[in-house]
């Protein structure tokens, strides 16, 4: 039904505000567990039973949750607190405010400024040079579902940062460096989509579209790089991402990094008088880190949200 402020609330439009599933959708969809795009795993309000008052305390909880999942979003709100005896009245702009609050939490929360710098979440290396593919992979787990999707719809992020152990041979150590350092930087796996902080090489395949949520169970392609570098045309580096279940009930990320090289080179003496390396046919060891840039509780929400552990899952070179 529509409103106009003070018309008195009915306890199901109350209930509406608080729960609804539906849109426009209510307080506990998109600040409490949630489901899909919405969810930030906060407490969720009580709803009051059938023909029961509805006292300023109800009021005022809602309310209050409003204004720090506002605080959180940076979503500008109405919202305020009234007193015991007044009038329990619809607000006129509090279907807005839910809409716009529910809204910055599906989109991921972009405009949040509560996020933590990114913090190491593992790093491995491979063990040696190689010549033909280096596999890494790695993974980070929270706690459970509801913690996985409040983390990225609060506005974390995974900063995937791919690097190379440089020192072994000058034109390969320098392909794959300007591959990982120059040309990705730091590649971002945010809510909807991933940014990439480098720039350069040519761009194989674009995944940069894919966020968290469009994650499947199969890896999906982050970016995928050639270097355009001379006579190193067809080596590349592949950075992929998966879940271990449905986005719905998933609990653990995994990152994984395909570094190819497919140049031909000779090998040389170690008598060579030329500065030229004994063995160029080896590429430098590579090093796949993972940081987490979590949500904190410094603007609303009531602690931060982290992951719980992480993981080398593979690491080979060949």
């Amino acid at each position: 039904m529509a409103y106009t402020a003070g018309d008195t609330i009915l306890d199901d439009e109350y209930n509406a505000f608080v729960g609804s599933s539906s849109d426009p959708y209510g307080y506990n969809h998109f600040a409490g567990p949630g489901s899909t795009i919405y969810g930030l795993n906060q407490s969720t309000i009580s709803t009051v039973s059938a023909g029961a008052t509805i006292n300023a305390s109800s009021w005022n909880a809602l309310f209050t949750g409003l204004d720090n999942i506002a605080n959180h979003t940076n979503v500008s709100i109405t919202a305020s607190s009234v007193s015991a005896g007044d009038t329990i009245a619809i607000r006129s702009a509090l279907i807005t405010d839910l809409a716009n609050l529910a809204a910055a939490v599906a989109g991921g929360c972009t405009s949040a400024t509560a996020i933590s710098t990114p913090t190491a979440a593992g790093s491995s290396t491979n063990s040696g040079t190689w010549n033909s593919t280096s596999t890494i992979e790695r993974s980070i787990t929270w706690t459970d579902n509801a913690t996985m999707r409040a983390f990225f719809n609060a506005g974390g992020y995974i900063r995937i940062d791919p690097s190379c152990i440089t020192g072994i041979d000058g034109s390969k150590d320098d392909v794959f460096n300007d591959l990982t350092t120059t040309a990705i930087g730091n590649l971002d796996l945010k809510a909807h989509s991933t940014t990439r902080s480098g720039s350069g090489e040519t761009l194989t395949t674009n995944g940069l579209a894919n966020g968290f949520h469009d994650l499947t169970t199969s890896y999906t392609t982050l970016i995928k790089l050639t270097s355009d570098n001379s006579n190193y045309t067809s080596n590349t580096l592949e950075i992929q991402a998966k879940l271990n279940a449905a986005v719905g009930s998933a609990t653990i990320l995994t990152i994984k990094m395909v570094s190819t090289d497919a140049a031909g080179d000779d090998t040389f003496t170690s008598g060579n008088l030329s500065s030229v390396p004994t063995n160029p046919n080896e590429a430098p060891r590579m090093t796949l880190a993972l940081l987490e840039a979590y949500p904190t509780d410094a603007e609303g929400l009531a602690a931060d949200i982290r992951a719980s552990s992480n993981a080398e899952v593979s690491n080979s070179a060949s």
